[in-house]
Protein backbone atom coordinates (compact mmCIF):
# COMPACT_ATOMS: atom_id res chain seq x y z
CA UNK A 1 0.00 0.00 0.00
CA UNK A 2 3.05 2.23 0.97
CA UNK A 3 4.69 1.56 -2.65
CA UNK A 4 1.29 3.04 -4.39
CA UNK A 5 1.30 5.89 -2.52
CA UNK A 6 4.63 6.89 -3.41
CA UNK A 7 3.84 6.08 -7.04
CA UNK A 8 0.69 8.09 -7.13
CA UNK A 9 2.81 11.02 -5.30
CA UNK A 10 5.48 10.71 -8.06
CA UNK A 11 2.79 11.28 -10.85
CA UNK A 12 1.06 14.23 -9.28
CA UNK A 13 4.68 16.05 -8.74
CA UNK A 14 5.30 15.13 -12.39
CA UNK A 15 1.83 16.22 -13.71
CA UNK A 16 2.38 19.31 -11.58
CA UNK A 17 6.23 20.11 -12.85
CA UNK A 18 5.29 19.46 -16.16
CA UNK A 19 2.26 22.10 -16.57
CA UNK A 20 4.52 24.50 -14.83
CA UNK A 21 7.01 24.78 -17.16
CA UNK A 22 4.40 25.06 -19.77
CA UNK A 23 3.37 27.87 -17.68
CA UNK A 24 6.60 29.63 -17.47
CA UNK A 25 7.54 28.87 -21.14
CA UNK A 26 4.89 30.71 -22.28
CA UNK A 27 5.67 34.36 -20.95
CA UNK A 28 9.14 33.62 -18.89
CA UNK A 29 9.07 37.04 -17.66
CA UNK A 30 11.48 40.32 -18.30
CA UNK A 31 13.98 41.56 -15.75
CA UNK A 32 16.09 44.77 -16.18
CA UNK A 33 18.53 45.99 -13.69
CA UNK A 34 20.14 49.15 -14.59
CA UNK A 35 23.19 50.56 -12.22
CA UNK A 36 25.93 53.70 -12.75
CA UNK A 37 26.04 52.56 -16.93
CA UNK A 38 25.49 48.49 -16.05
CA UNK A 39 22.56 47.01 -17.74
CA UNK A 40 21.49 43.23 -17.62
CA UNK A 41 18.72 41.87 -18.25
CA UNK A 42 17.17 38.45 -18.01
CA UNK A 43 14.06 36.25 -17.04
CA UNK A 44 12.53 36.08 -14.14
CA UNK A 45 13.44 32.26 -13.94
CA UNK A 46 17.01 33.22 -14.83
CA UNK A 47 17.44 35.60 -11.87
CA UNK A 48 15.27 33.37 -8.98
CA UNK A 49 17.37 30.75 -9.73
CA UNK A 50 20.32 33.13 -9.28
CA UNK A 51 19.21 34.67 -6.09
CA UNK A 52 18.68 31.32 -4.46
CA UNK A 53 22.59 30.49 -5.77
CA UNK A 54 24.08 33.46 -4.95
CA UNK A 55 21.96 33.00 -0.97
CA UNK A 56 23.31 29.32 -1.22
CA UNK A 57 27.06 30.54 -1.68
CA UNK A 58 26.68 33.17 1.28
CA UNK A 59 25.30 30.68 3.52
CA UNK A 60 28.26 27.99 2.68
CA UNK A 61 30.75 31.15 3.18
CA UNK A 62 29.21 31.94 6.43
CA UNK A 63 29.24 28.24 7.60
CA UNK A 64 33.34 28.48 6.12
CA UNK A 65 34.30 31.13 8.38
CA UNK A 66 32.60 30.30 11.41
CA UNK A 67 33.87 26.66 11.16
CA UNK A 68 37.29 27.31 13.37
CA UNK A 69 34.91 28.79 16.07
CA UNK A 70 32.37 26.35 16.03
CA UNK A 71 35.12 23.27 15.98
CA UNK A 72 36.42 24.73 19.47
CA UNK A 73 32.41 25.00 20.38
CA UNK A 74 31.88 21.40 19.61
CA UNK A 75 34.76 19.80 21.06
CA UNK A 76 34.20 21.94 24.25
CA UNK A 77 30.72 20.52 24.23
CA UNK A 78 32.06 17.24 23.86
CA UNK A 79 34.48 17.09 26.44
CA UNK A 80 32.38 18.65 28.98
CA UNK A 81 29.74 15.91 28.15
CA UNK A 82 32.90 13.22 28.92
CA UNK A 83 33.77 15.17 31.94
CA UNK A 84 30.06 15.44 33.50
CA UNK A 85 29.45 11.22 32.79
CA UNK A 86 33.08 10.82 34.57
CA UNK A 87 32.30 12.70 37.63
CA UNK A 88 28.57 10.37 37.27
CA UNK A 89 30.83 7.51 37.50
CA UNK A 90 33.34 8.93 40.14
CA UNK A 91 30.71 9.96 42.52
CA UNK A 92 28.66 6.41 41.88
CA UNK A 93 31.87 4.52 42.73
CA UNK A 94 32.94 6.32 45.80
CA UNK A 95 36.02 8.10 44.53
CA UNK A 96 34.59 11.70 45.20
CA UNK A 97 37.73 13.59 44.93
CA UNK A 98 37.75 12.41 40.97
CA UNK A 99 33.92 13.20 41.19
CA UNK A 100 34.22 16.45 42.54
CA UNK A 101 37.15 17.57 40.14
CA UNK A 102 35.35 16.11 37.00
CA UNK A 103 32.07 18.08 37.95
CA UNK A 104 33.51 21.59 38.39
CA UNK A 105 34.85 20.97 35.07
CA UNK A 106 32.00 19.83 33.73
CA UNK A 107 30.18 23.14 34.81
CA UNK A 108 32.14 25.51 32.60
CA UNK A 109 29.57 24.45 30.03
CA UNK A 110 26.16 26.74 30.58
CA UNK A 111 23.66 24.04 29.37
CA UNK A 112 25.52 21.41 32.03
CA UNK A 113 26.30 24.24 34.86
CA UNK A 114 23.21 23.53 37.31
CA UNK A 115 23.30 20.02 37.30
CA UNK A 116 27.21 19.66 37.52
CA UNK A 117 27.26 21.73 40.34
CA UNK A 118 24.63 20.43 42.31
CA UNK A 119 26.73 16.79 42.19
CA UNK A 120 30.13 18.72 42.86
CA UNK A 121 28.27 19.78 46.12
CA UNK A 122 27.19 16.20 46.67
CA UNK A 123 30.28 15.18 46.26
CA UNK A 124 32.15 17.87 48.61
CA UNK A 125 29.43 17.03 50.75
CA UNK A 126 30.74 13.30 50.87
CA UNK A 127 34.32 14.34 51.42
CA UNK A 128 33.06 16.26 54.52
CA UNK A 129 33.76 19.41 52.85
CA UNK A 130 31.07 20.92 53.74
CA UNK A 131 32.48 24.78 53.22
CA UNK A 132 33.10 23.77 48.91
CA UNK A 133 29.41 22.30 49.14
CA UNK A 134 27.70 25.42 50.45
CA UNK A 135 29.67 27.17 47.67
CA UNK A 136 29.31 25.13 44.55
CA UNK A 137 25.41 25.36 45.99
CA UNK A 138 25.75 29.00 45.90
CA UNK A 139 26.67 28.99 41.69
CA UNK A 140 24.37 26.34 41.30
CA UNK A 141 21.46 28.78 42.56
CA UNK A 142 21.44 31.03 39.82
CA UNK A 143 21.02 28.30 37.56
CA UNK A 144 18.74 26.00 39.03
CA UNK A 145 17.70 27.68 42.54
CA UNK A 146 14.73 25.33 44.49
CA UNK A 147 17.33 22.26 43.27
CA UNK A 148 19.56 24.23 44.96
CA UNK A 149 17.71 24.81 48.16
CA UNK A 150 16.84 21.21 48.27
CA UNK A 151 20.15 19.88 48.38
CA UNK A 152 20.78 22.07 50.50
CA UNK A 153 18.34 21.32 52.68
CA UNK A 154 19.30 17.76 52.66
CA UNK A 155 23.26 18.27 53.45
CA UNK A 156 21.82 20.68 56.00
CA UNK A 157 19.85 17.75 57.73
CA UNK A 158 22.60 15.76 57.50
CA UNK A 159 25.08 17.53 59.11
CA UNK A 160 22.55 17.57 61.94
CA UNK A 161 21.18 20.98 61.44
CA UNK A 162 17.57 20.00 60.58
CA UNK A 163 16.15 23.07 62.26
CA UNK A 164 18.04 25.26 59.42
CA UNK A 165 16.80 22.92 57.10
CA UNK A 166 13.34 23.05 57.88
CA UNK A 167 13.97 27.12 58.19
CA UNK A 168 14.57 26.86 54.67
CA UNK A 169 12.22 25.25 53.26
CA UNK A 170 9.67 26.66 55.22
CA UNK A 171 8.45 29.44 53.45
CA UNK A 172 7.89 27.41 49.88
CA UNK A 173 5.75 24.90 52.16
CA UNK A 174 3.53 27.91 52.85
CA UNK A 175 3.12 28.90 49.67
CA UNK A 176 2.79 24.89 48.22
CA UNK A 177 5.30 25.17 45.90
CA UNK A 178 8.39 22.60 47.09
CA UNK A 179 8.89 20.02 44.69
CA UNK A 180 8.76 16.98 45.82
CA UNK A 181 12.16 16.48 47.00
CA UNK A 182 11.49 19.21 49.21
CA UNK A 183 8.20 18.13 50.80
CA UNK A 184 10.43 14.78 51.89
CA UNK A 185 12.87 16.76 52.68
CA UNK A 186 10.75 18.64 55.21
CA UNK A 187 8.90 15.78 56.50
CA UNK A 188 12.50 14.68 57.56
CA UNK A 189 13.65 18.01 58.44
CA UNK A 190 10.26 18.61 60.78
CA UNK A 191 10.60 14.88 62.31
CA UNK A 192 14.34 15.52 63.46
CA UNK A 193 12.83 18.73 65.06
CA UNK A 194 9.98 17.41 66.82
CA UNK A 195 7.81 19.61 64.27
CA UNK A 196 4.78 17.03 63.95
CA UNK A 197 2.70 19.25 62.12
CA UNK A 198 4.72 20.12 59.51
CA UNK A 199 6.04 16.76 58.64
CA UNK A 200 2.26 15.53 58.44
CA UNK A 201 1.14 18.24 56.15
CA UNK A 202 4.04 17.43 53.98
CA UNK A 203 2.76 14.08 53.32
CA UNK A 204 -0.01 14.75 51.60
CA UNK A 205 1.34 16.80 48.54
CA UNK A 206 4.19 13.84 48.38
CA UNK A 207 1.26 11.38 47.98
CA UNK A 208 0.02 13.43 45.41
CA UNK A 209 3.00 13.71 43.41
CA UNK A 210 3.56 10.21 43.28
CA UNK A 211 7.14 10.96 43.45
CA UNK A 212 8.21 8.54 46.13
CA UNK A 213 7.08 4.72 45.48
CA UNK A 214 4.66 3.36 47.16
CA UNK A 215 6.88 1.13 49.94
CA UNK A 216 9.24 4.51 50.54
CA UNK A 217 5.68 6.51 50.85
CA UNK A 218 4.31 3.97 53.87
CA UNK A 219 7.73 3.70 55.34
CA UNK A 220 7.69 7.77 55.53
CA UNK A 221 4.25 7.89 56.63
CA UNK A 222 4.83 5.37 59.01
CA UNK A 223 7.77 7.61 60.84
CA UNK A 224 5.34 10.31 60.58
CA UNK A 225 2.39 8.55 62.24
CA UNK A 226 4.69 6.89 64.68
CA UNK A 227 6.02 10.38 65.86
CA UNK A 228 2.65 11.89 65.90
CA UNK A 229 1.52 9.12 68.10
CA UNK A 230 4.63 9.43 70.43
CA UNK A 231 3.86 13.59 70.46
CA UNK A 232 0.06 12.69 72.17
CA UNK A 233 -0.06 14.60 75.51
CA UNK A 234 -2.88 12.40 76.97
CA UNK A 235 -5.30 9.52 76.43
CA UNK A 236 -8.48 11.76 74.80
CA UNK A 237 -5.98 13.76 72.35
CA UNK A 238 -4.43 9.60 71.43
CA UNK A 239 -7.85 8.87 70.46
CA UNK A 240 -8.73 11.77 68.77
CA UNK A 241 -5.83 11.26 66.50
CA UNK A 242 -6.35 7.80 66.15
CA UNK A 243 -9.95 8.01 65.22
CA UNK A 244 -8.72 10.40 62.33
CA UNK A 245 -6.21 8.00 60.50
CA UNK A 246 -7.31 6.85 56.95
CA UNK A 247 -8.14 3.06 57.47
CA UNK A 248 -4.76 2.17 55.49
CA UNK A 249 -2.13 3.79 57.97
CA UNK A 250 -3.90 2.35 60.95
CA UNK A 251 -3.01 -1.32 59.28
CA UNK A 252 0.51 -0.67 59.66
CA UNK A 253 2.15 -3.31 62.22
CA UNK A 254 4.46 -0.20 63.22
CA UNK A 255 2.08 2.63 63.92
CA UNK A 256 -0.49 -0.20 65.77
CA UNK A 257 2.43 -1.05 67.61
CA UNK A 258 3.15 2.77 68.71
CA UNK A 259 -0.60 2.94 69.37
CA UNK A 260 -0.79 -0.03 71.97
CA UNK A 261 2.40 1.03 73.35
CA UNK A 262 1.04 4.35 73.92
CA UNK A 263 -2.48 3.67 75.12
CA UNK A 264 -1.41 1.69 77.11
CA UNK A 265 1.07 4.47 79.09
CA UNK A 266 -2.21 6.07 79.42
CA UNK A 267 -3.91 2.98 81.31
CA UNK A 268 -5.94 2.17 77.78
CA UNK A 269 -5.08 -1.03 78.25
CA UNK A 270 -7.70 -2.78 76.80
CA UNK A 271 -8.40 -0.47 73.48
CA UNK A 272 -5.08 -1.44 73.31
CA UNK A 273 -5.19 -5.12 73.27
CA UNK A 274 -8.08 -4.59 71.00
CA UNK A 275 -6.09 -2.71 68.15
CA UNK A 276 -3.28 -5.63 68.47
CA UNK A 277 -5.74 -8.30 68.67
CA UNK A 278 -7.45 -7.41 65.14
CA UNK A 279 -4.28 -6.63 64.29
CA UNK A 280 -2.64 -10.26 64.85
CA UNK A 281 -6.37 -11.87 63.26
CA UNK A 282 -5.47 -9.97 60.25
CA UNK A 283 -1.97 -10.39 59.63
CA UNK A 284 0.66 -12.49 61.76
CA UNK A 285 3.21 -9.82 63.22
CA UNK A 286 6.23 -10.59 64.63
CA UNK A 287 6.55 -6.98 66.40
CA UNK A 288 2.68 -6.89 67.61
CA UNK A 289 3.00 -10.09 69.44
CA UNK A 290 5.83 -9.06 71.85
CA UNK A 291 4.18 -5.89 72.28
CA UNK A 292 0.94 -7.43 73.07
CA UNK A 293 2.76 -9.93 75.83
CA UNK A 294 4.40 -6.89 77.58
CA UNK A 295 1.70 -4.27 77.85
CA UNK A 296 0.18 -4.42 81.28
CA UNK A 297 -1.18 -6.91 83.31
CA UNK A 298 -5.00 -6.56 82.63
CA UNK A 299 -6.83 -10.01 82.03
CA UNK A 300 -3.10 -11.38 81.79
CA UNK A 301 -4.82 -15.02 81.92
CA UNK A 302 -6.97 -14.59 79.10
CA UNK A 303 -4.41 -13.33 77.01
CA UNK A 304 -2.33 -16.04 77.74
CA UNK A 305 -4.85 -18.73 77.11
CA UNK A 306 -5.52 -16.75 74.06
CA UNK A 307 -1.72 -16.53 72.66
CA UNK A 308 -1.48 -20.20 73.37
CA UNK A 309 -3.92 -20.54 70.69
CA UNK A 310 -2.00 -18.84 68.10
CA UNK A 311 0.77 -21.23 69.48
CA UNK A 312 -1.23 -24.03 66.90
CA UNK A 313 -1.01 -22.00 63.34
CA UNK A 314 2.83 -20.66 64.60
CA UNK A 315 4.73 -23.72 66.39
CA UNK A 316 7.81 -22.17 65.53
CA UNK A 317 7.95 -18.87 66.09
CA UNK A 318 10.43 -17.48 68.14
CA UNK A 319 8.87 -14.09 69.24
CA UNK A 320 5.56 -15.60 70.04
CA UNK A 321 7.66 -18.32 72.47
CA UNK A 322 9.32 -15.28 73.86
CA UNK A 323 6.02 -13.26 74.40
CA UNK A 324 4.28 -16.83 76.39
CA UNK A 325 7.56 -17.67 78.37
CA UNK A 326 6.87 -13.31 79.19
CA UNK A 327 3.34 -13.99 79.83
CA UNK A 328 4.23 -17.46 82.41
CA UNK A 329 6.94 -15.36 84.48
CA UNK A 330 4.38 -12.52 85.48
CA UNK A 331 2.03 -15.17 86.61
CA UNK A 332 4.93 -17.26 88.95
CA UNK A 333 4.46 -20.47 86.45
CA UNK A 334 7.84 -20.91 86.12
CA UNK A 335 7.97 -24.57 84.83
CA UNK A 336 5.99 -23.40 81.92
CA UNK A 337 7.70 -20.47 81.25
CA UNK A 338 11.16 -22.38 81.00
CA UNK A 339 9.88 -24.48 78.37
CA UNK A 340 8.87 -21.88 76.42
CA UNK A 341 12.01 -19.93 76.56
CA UNK A 342 14.48 -22.86 75.89
CA UNK A 343 12.13 -23.07 72.68
CA UNK A 344 12.68 -19.91 71.67
CA UNK A 345 16.51 -19.72 72.18
CA UNK A 346 17.02 -22.59 70.47
CA UNK A 347 15.12 -21.44 67.60
CA UNK A 348 16.48 -18.17 67.49
CA UNK A 349 19.04 -16.84 70.58
CA UNK A 350 18.18 -13.47 71.25
CA UNK A 351 19.46 -11.01 74.65
CA UNK A 352 15.53 -10.54 75.51
CA UNK A 353 15.14 -14.62 76.03
CA UNK A 354 18.30 -14.50 78.22
CA UNK A 355 16.90 -12.22 80.24
CA UNK A 356 13.05 -13.79 80.74
CA UNK A 357 14.79 -17.04 81.16
CA UNK A 358 16.74 -15.49 83.73
CA UNK A 359 13.58 -14.30 85.70
CA UNK A 360 12.09 -17.89 85.76
CA UNK A 361 14.96 -19.67 86.70
CA UNK A 362 15.34 -17.26 89.49
CA UNK A 363 11.55 -17.55 90.49
CA UNK A 364 12.34 -21.09 90.45
CA UNK A 365 15.25 -20.63 93.12
CA UNK A 366 17.83 -21.85 90.55
CA UNK A 367 20.29 -18.54 91.36
CA UNK A 368 23.71 -19.70 89.64
CA UNK A 369 21.61 -20.53 85.96
CA UNK A 370 19.91 -17.50 86.42
CA UNK A 371 22.93 -15.51 87.00
CA UNK A 372 24.60 -17.08 83.96
CA UNK A 373 21.29 -16.58 82.02
CA UNK A 374 21.57 -12.38 82.65
CA UNK A 375 25.29 -13.24 81.79
CA UNK A 376 24.89 -14.42 78.40
CA UNK A 377 21.86 -11.88 77.85
CA UNK A 378 24.16 -9.02 78.26
CA UNK A 379 27.20 -11.09 75.78
CA UNK A 380 24.26 -11.37 73.14
CA UNK A 381 23.83 -7.21 73.70
CA UNK A 382 27.18 -6.22 73.37
CA UNK A 383 27.64 -8.90 70.48
CA UNK A 384 30.00 -11.33 71.95
CA UNK A 385 29.60 -15.41 72.58
CA UNK A 386 27.02 -16.97 74.88
CA UNK A 387 28.05 -20.20 77.64
CA UNK A 388 25.29 -22.54 77.50
CA UNK A 389 23.75 -24.22 80.58
CA UNK A 390 25.42 -27.06 82.05
CA UNK A 391 23.31 -29.76 80.83
CA UNK A 392 20.63 -31.22 83.14
CA UNK A 393 21.03 -27.69 85.25
CA UNK A 394 17.13 -27.28 85.17
CA UNK A 395 16.41 -31.08 84.59
CA UNK A 396 15.25 -31.11 81.16
CA UNK A 397 17.15 -31.41 77.61
CA UNK A 398 16.10 -29.11 74.71
CA UNK A 399 13.98 -29.41 71.93
CA UNK A 400 15.78 -27.84 69.19
CA UNK A 401 13.56 -29.13 66.41
CA UNK A 402 11.21 -27.23 64.59
CA UNK A 403 7.82 -28.39 64.73
CA UNK A 404 6.01 -29.78 60.80
CA UNK A 405 2.22 -28.72 61.11
CA UNK A 406 0.01 -29.62 57.86
CA UNK A 407 -1.14 -27.08 55.62
CA UNK A 408 -2.99 -27.03 52.80
CA UNK A 409 -3.03 -25.32 49.19
CA UNK A 410 -6.10 -23.78 47.20
CA UNK A 411 -6.41 -27.21 45.84
CA UNK A 412 -7.05 -28.71 49.32
CA UNK A 413 -3.70 -30.80 49.05
CA UNK A 414 -1.95 -31.41 52.19
CA UNK A 415 1.53 -30.06 52.41
CA UNK A 416 4.38 -29.17 54.89
CA UNK A 417 5.54 -26.64 55.79
CA UNK A 418 8.58 -25.54 58.83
Amino acid sequence: MRVWRWLLLLVIAAALAAFGWHWVALDPGYVLVRMRGWRVQTTVVFAAFALLLGWALLGMLWRLLRWPFGALSRRHRRVSQQRMGDGLIALIEGRHGDAERDLGRASRLDSLRGPALLLSAEAAARRGEHTRALEALNQAAQSVPQAARVLRARLLRRDGKPAEALALLAAEADKGILSPGGWRELALAALACGDIRRAREALDPLQKSGSLGSRAYAALAAKVLVAAIDAAADGASLNALWSQLPKAPRRVASVIDAYARRAAGFGLILPAMDELESALRREWSPLLIETYGTLGSDDIEARLRRAEGWLDAHPNDATLLLTLGRMCVRLKLWGKAQAFLERSLALRPGAAAWEALGDSLAGADHAPQALRCYRNALALARGEAVQALPPGAIGRTLDTRPIAIEDRDQHGVPRLRE
